[in-house]
């Protein structure tokens, strides 16, 4: 069998799919990820063959405002919209190659990562069958429609008024926090993975402080959200813990030069390989990124959640859950953070709560045990069973 996956757009919405293409490919299929120009060296770390189908990065893809005179809404509709054009821009930038490619190439199998809009215009071009793999946490449908906005001209070329439906649905959230509106899918287990780098002692050794990690997510640059993350640092930095603050390279320096001691010694900054250092970790302070939180929460450790974008509602979730600390963007002072901190690390409660969406986690099937139904797909099974899990 052959498979195509389509979601080389970014690190954070890669890194999840990659458990699953190593699946595929370790059972004995012939696998190919596509990506663009940028993301090739993360799939080629992984140990996948890669093809690059552009050349533009999604923050290339970003679009004007449509020109309202206010935002749409307070709750983050404008975010989502944008967010949606933004993909769907990058999504017609892969097309052309990925179209190309199907051609040469002929899969037996599309398979879409987190919002991979090109993925099921391939599907249809190559007349395969097409399976989405979500994180289905709460991404809002005016995402997608957004998207396919930005597709329209694609999507006329193949008759159709809007994306096509998956043939099979993938789900790494947890039941306990998936939203009871999110579509019927097959649960498969979220695997932490990242890029990797040499392991030294103390991404992995405890000492006598509590350990708590900072992260903005894997797509901060200097100008990109570089503002989110050094708000993080300077507002956690006072705290007596040991401190792991992920960030890319290109960042990481500015972070360590901060002036003032601002950074104290006990604080290691750069790329830390999450999988490796979070199951050390006592709490996780970060901006809500959804392959960030899957790794918390299948390590159960418990989390600051403080969204960067508006109207996420999976940090609601996980706070009435009791395994996050929600803090709005408005209340996210050096006091409250600090004092967010202090209430997780002391209350035992957080990693109780933590623990038990981690057995949830360790109770879906892995990636290996879901390629069957792949397999079946391809040969022709299209009445594949789903599940919906459903809130408690």
């Amino acid at each position: 069998m052959k498979i195509l996956f389509v979601g080389g757009n970014g690190a954070g919405t890669l890194f999840p799919l990659v458990p699953l293409a190593q699946a595929t490919r370790n059972a004995g299929h012939e696998v190919l990820v596509s990506g663009c120009e940028a993301v090739v060296p993360m799939i080629l770390d992984a140990g996948l063959p890669a093809v690059a189908v552009t050349r533009k990065t999604v923050t290339d893809c970003r679009t004007a405002p449509l020109g309202n005179a206010a935002p749409v809404s307070e709750a983050g509709l404008d975010s989502f919209i944008a967010i949606g054009r933004m993909f769907g821009g990058f999504a017609a930038s892969c097309l052309g190659k990925l179209l190309e490619l199907a051609d040469a190439w002929r899969p037996d199998l599309v398979v879409g990562g987190v919002l991979a809009y090109a993925a099921p215009l391939v599907a249809r071009h190559a007349r395969v069958p097409y399976v989405r793999f979500g994180i289905d946490m709460g991404e809002p449908l005016v995402t997608s429609l957004s998207a396919a906005i930005e597709l329209a001209p694609q999507l006329e070329r193949y008759g159709l008024e809007a994306l096509p439906e998956p043939d099979l649905a993938l789900s790494a959230c947890p039941p306990g926090i998936r939203p009871v509106h999110a579509p019927p899918s097959l649960p498969v287990r979220h695997v932490p993975y990242t890029s990797q780098r040499p392991v030294e002692p103390w991404m992995h050794r405890r000492g006598e402080r509590p350990r708590v990690l900072v992260s903005a997510g894997s797509r901060v640059t200097p100008d990109h959200d570089f503002d989110v993350l050094q708000g993080l640092v300077r507002k956690v930095a006072a705290l007596d813990v040991d401190l792991l603050i992920a960030a890319p390279e290109a960042v990481a320096g500015m972070l360590r030069a901060l002036p003032g001691g601002v950074l104290p010694e006990r604080a290691h900054v750069g790329w830390i390989p999450l999988d490796v250092a979070v199951p050390g970790c006592d709490v996780m302070v970060h901006h809500g990124g959804g392959s960030t939180t899957l790794t918390g929460l299948a390590h159960g450790v418990p989390q600051i959640l403080i969204p960067h974008i508006p109207g996420l509602d999976y940090p609601a979730r996980m706070a009435g859950c009791g395994a996050a600390k929600l803090i709005r963007p408005e209340d996210d002072s050096a006091e409250n953070i600090a004092a967010g901190i202090c209430e997780v690390l002391g209350d035992p409660s957080y990693r109780r709560a933590a623990g038990r969406l981690r057995e949830e986690v360790l109770a879906m099937p892995a990636p290996p045990q879901v390629v069957g139904r792949l397999e079946r797909l391809a040969a022709g099974e299209r009445d594949v069973p789903g599940e919906s899990p459903k809130c408690p």
